[in-house]
């Protein structure tokens, strides 16, 4: 029996692919979830109770407790597979903390959500030969496996492989963003690169470049967590692009795909430019104003009367690039006095088709995942939003719903309705979520 330890992104189709090749599985999931065929238990410990375990979580602390709640279940003889991306040093851990008579393969995954469900991952497996074989075949179900050494050379390779790989996106990103800057059209400075040595890259990237990041393959999150893992500290390319990876987490970013940080840098650029040109109007302006009092008279004469100020009163639309069309009747968002006003978000793609039919984790971070890149795109995060109004088709799932939210809004909560109601208004949606959040200064 295989017991399956985080039922995620990656770890739900993983165990999906191991029911369909015939293995009896149990699985285990913090929100309660898991794959038809499989058995659920109800908590690590109970799960754990199997010849092998293979854990798929989101760091090292998830991966710790999570092992340390398993302990009382695991056996002698039994083997501990872990999967996530969590470095040699933690692996070296984890095998302090398990019995000397449980074994320890460490096989971090190379490839995202379409790889795990077709079966086309490569694993990196680490760890003592006659461990390694035992699960080997096990392995294989998941897609290609490539032995990196004792315990510990998966997690390591993996690593290296990361702290090379999202740098080189990061690195393009910037790069375009950089160049559009300055008058580069994208389009074609992707044709060119893509005659080069990054031209891998950049085909893969560009129909995020061109349409908005995809659903999430590869978390932004996640990917700056495996370059806090690969580079902790400072001065090298990998800790630049994790800085910047940081920053977009920040700004609300952090469950949307990596490729959400090509429109990321493109807005801080256009926001710099911005920045520049305001200071440079405000030179002018103090010369003007320099010109003398009827300078200053004109100016009150096209303010108007009754202290109407210069400036418009007038309602802001928002409907970035970043987040699919709307259908023409409504705006993704008004700003007005200060204020940013997103309509209700729901699981559609950009096709209109519904995301994630009768699953309402994966809707909830679709959903999230929308309202974080309209925020960002008016330069605000989850903290700035005064209000959150939810309306689900199902009460009884509120609890899938918050914990997504709660991965998303994670400091003091802000006001929140949350408000169950028959349908919406396309068949298999099962939320809808509204936000109202503060605009920065001069937004």
């Amino acid at each position: 029996m295989i017991a399956f330890l985080g039922l995620g992104r990656m770890g739900a189709p993983m165990a999906g692919r191991l029911v369909a090749a015939g293995y009896k599985v149990t699985v285990w999931n913090r929100t309660p979830r898991a794959p038809e065929g499989a058995t659920v238990a109800g908590s690590p410990a109970a799960a754990a109770e199997a010849e092998l375990v293979i854990t798929m979580l989101s760091d090292p602390e998830a991966v710790r407790r999570v092992l340390t709640e398993a302990l009382p279940g695991l056996r002698p003889g039994t083997l501990v597979v872990e999967m996530s991306t969590i470095g040699p040093e933690a692996v070296a851990g984890l095998r302090e903390l398990l019995p000397a008579k449980v074994g320890l393969v460490d096989a971090p995954v190379l490839g995202s959500v379409e790889p795990a469900r077709d079966g086309t991952l490569t694993v990196l497996a680490g760890g003592a030969p006659e461990d390694l074989a035992r699960c080997r075949e096990v392995l294989e179900v998941f897609g290609r496996v490539r032995e990196a050494g004792g315990p510990g050379a998966g997690a390591a390779l993996k690593v290296a492989v990361m702290s090379a790989l999202v740098p080189a996106q990061v690195l393009l990103a910037e790069t375009l963003a950089r160049a559009e800057a300055g008058g580069v059209d994208a389009g074609a400075l992707l044709d060119v690169l893509g005659g080069t040595p990054l031209g891998g890259l950049v085909e893969r990237v560009r129909p995020a470049v061109e349409n908005g990041p995809p659903g999430t393959r590869y978390a932004l999150g996640l990917a700056a967590k495996d370059l806090t893992l690969a580079s902790p500290g400072a001065g090298t390319i990998a800790a630049a692009a994790r800085d910047r990876l940081q920053e977009a987490a920040a700004a609300g970013l952090g469950g949307a795909d990596l490729t959400a940080v090509f429109g990321h840098l493109r807005a801080a650029g256009r926001t710099e430019d911005g920045a520049a040109g305001r200071a440079d109007a405000a030179g002018h302006a103090e010369n003007r104003t320099a010109g003398g009092a009827d300078a200053a008279g004109r100016t009150e004469e096209r303010a108007g009367t009754a202290g109407e100020p210069a400036r418009s009163r007038g309602v802001a639309k928002v409907n970035p690039a970043s987040v699919p069309a709307t259908n023409g009747r409504y705006s993704h968002a008004t700003k007005a006095a200060g204020l940013l006003f997103v309509s209700g978000q729901v699981a559609l793609d950009g096709e209109g088709r519904v995301v994630g039919e009768d699953d309402m984790t994966r809707q909830s971070e679709h959903v999230m995942e929308l309202l974080a890149r309209i925020l960002a795109d008016q330069g605000c995060t989850f903290d700035d939003v005064t209000h959150i109004r939810t309306h689900l088709t199902d009460m009884s799932r509120l609890l899938e719903y918050a914990a997504v939210r709660g991965r998303y809004i994670t400091g003091e909560p802000p006001a929140s309705t949350t408000v169950e109601v028959s349908r919406l208004f396309q068949p298999g949606l099962l939320i809808e979520v509204e936000v109202i959040a503060a605009l920065p200064a001069g937004r």
